[in-house]
């Protein structure tokens, strides 16, 4: 049988394990456009520009993982911090995304 205690611990964790899977999910995201780009780009040209926007695509989304384990540790806190929002975070994978996706179609001319 569980104890009252017990229930109110397990819900001080969910919002942190929910903000952990959503930045999760937008870094396997990012990584997955960088592995079609890189598949698309196998028999193109030979040149190194090829190259730039998978590994910019695997940047961006290494960066958004470290954002999410980043703010897992910021929610976990007890008490919370007074300040706790992303938006910083969020403007900053914006901004990258946005450029992702100007590199890769300034590549897909050249």
């Amino acid at each position: 049988m569980s104890q009252p205690g017990q229930f109110r611990v397990f819900a001080n964790t969910l919002p942190a394990e929910r903000t952990t899977l959503a930045w999760t999910r937008t870094s396997f995201a990012v990584l997955g456009n960088g592995a079609l780009l890189a598949i698309k780009d196998l028999h193109g040209s030979a040149g190194p520009t090829r190259l730039i926007a998978p590994l910019l695509a695997t940047l961006v989304a290494t960066c958004t993982y470290l954002i999410a384990l980043r703010r897992q540790r910021t929610l976990q806190q007890r008490p919370l911090p007074a300040r706790i929002s992303p938006r910083h975070h969020v403007y900053t994978v914006g901004i990258c995304v946005l450029l992702l996706i100007v590199v890769t179609a300034v590549t897909q001319l050249i």
